[in-house]
């Protein structure tokens, strides 16, 4: 009967690790569709940000109270999965409780910890299912988390809170079945947290309780697995990817913005100024800015996989607070799934903007850097909207017509005002005579 258990067993952990790498690989495939960006360099300076943002959440704590919830939801699921790994091996070998007379009094403590880490995660999933639903925070509320956004936001944290009680569940039929000396069942010793679910199973026959223990175990494997696949098509790909976004986040000042080389090289050319590789054939331009996701760079689709549409972009975002639709969190959300549908083959003929971002949007953002300083993984909804306004101002001319005119005074007076530079000071004359 054993064997037969441990072949289920690699069955039913085969098929989701089949159906989560064929995903990973997409996502990957679905990323590499951006333009090529170089992030190889300061390398020292890159993990200092991925340990201090992505593993040390720093930016988290600008609001402790939600801040301190999610820390415990992040432990208890790096922590709790050292006891998901004594699962695999005794579903490998058909063993139970495997570590238990190895590690000795030491495994009650590690088995306490965790317990008191599930109800820590418990007790922080349900307060967010609250603050979602009942308090009902603003930033949970707004347009683009209408529907599927707001369902998925909900499902994971019941999830969570299902899987927690199916743990403390497991470990409260398995004491009853070691203090009756049931064959098989090691002494692990008292556990507190479950020891409270005792009296709820006292009452039942062994073999109820070890259809309860085993089921409650077969549970929570099927369920982490069926977790990790579902994740990679949910906004908690955040667990995984908030490290590699954070390693490549972009470490100029945030009031940079970036030159187009091409542009820039044009205009070195027609000051006189030496331009690099100007001996070369010149490089085919191609478009100014993007119309398209795959006209972004591979960093911007890696962030807009990686967000978590937690809203604190949107929440800072001081177009979004004076009634314009500009939403950064809907732009992350809307290159998300215009990449997924261009990697799947379909809409055929749509492009992110206008079908996904309107221009109205784009031309509300101040470019204040305030979302990309909000965001607690460094993902920069600025870039992605840039590079639109770029493409309508360079490509289709269509920025508004005082934003044109002041471009045109940039080029010929190279200052936003309709005057010759020869009198740009003038303004300070009066100051002169006075001194």
């Amino acid at each position: 009967m054993t064997w037969i258990l441990q072949v289920v067993f690699v069955a039913v952990v085969a098929v989701p690790i089949y159906f989560l790498i064929r995903r990973i690989k997409q996502i990957r495939s679905n990323i590499l569709l951006g333009k090529e960006l170089d992030r190889s360099d300061r390398p020292g300076d890159r993990w200092k940000a991925m340990m201090l943002i992505a593993f040390g959440q720093k930016k988290m704590f600008k609001k402790p109270i939600p801040a301190f919830l999610h820390l415990l939801i992040y432990v208890g699921f790096l922590v709790i999965n050292l006891e998901v790994l004594e699962f695999m091996i005794d579903g490998l070998l058909g063993t139970h409780r495997i570590f238990a007379p190895y590690l000795g009094s030491f495994y009650n403590v590690a088995m306490n910890f965790f317990e008191f880490l599930a109800l820590g995660v418990l007790i922080s999933c349900i307060a967010f299912l609250v603050r979602r639903n009942i308090i009902r925070v603003p930033r949970f509320t707004k347009p683009e988390m209408k529907g599927w956004p707001a369902m998925d936001g909900n499902l994971i944290l019941i999830i969570e809170c299902v899987l927690m009680f199916a743990i403390l569940k497991m470990n409260a039929a398995d004491q009853i079945l070691q203090s009756r000396g049931v064959a098989g069942y090691v002494n692990t010793g008292d556990l507190m947290i479950s020891s409270l679910f005792i009296p709820l199973f006292q009452n039942f026959s062994d073999s109820f309780l070890v259809i309860i223990e085993r089921g409650a175990w077969w549970f929570h494997i099927v369920g982490i697995f069926a977790f990790a696949v579902y994740i990679t098509y949910s906004k908690h790909l955040h667990i995984f990817l908030a490290f590699p976004n954070t390693y490549y986040s972009n470490l100029e000042p945030k009031g940079k913005i970036h030159n187009m080389n091409a542009v820039t090289a044009e205009v070195k050319s027609m000051l006189g100024m030496p331009v690099e590789g100007a001996g070369a054939p010149p490089a085919e331009v191609g478009t100014f800015g993007a119309k398209d996701a795959t006209d972004l760079s591979w960093k911007s689709l890696m962030e807009a996989y990686s967000c978590t549409e937690c809203g604190r972009c949107t929440a800072e975002c001081p177009a979004n607070q004076t009634g314009k639709l500009l939403s950064p969190r809907k732009v992350m959300m809307d290159t998300r799934d215009r990449i997924e549908d261009i990697g799947a083959g379909k809409g055929e003929g749509q492009r992110l903007l206008g079908d996904f971002i309107t221009k109205e949007e784009i031309n509300a953002c101040t470019s204040c850097n305030a979302c990309t300083e909000a965001c607690p993984i460094n993902i920069d909804p600025l870039s992605i909207i840039l590079e639109m306004k770029r493409y309508v101002a360079m490509e289709e001319s269509g920025s508004p017509a005082s934003w044109n005119s002041m471009f045109s005074n940039i080029e010929t007076n190279f200052a936003p005002w309709k005057f010759s530079p020869t009198d740009r000071f003038n303004w300070a004359q009066d100051l002169n005579d006075k001194n």
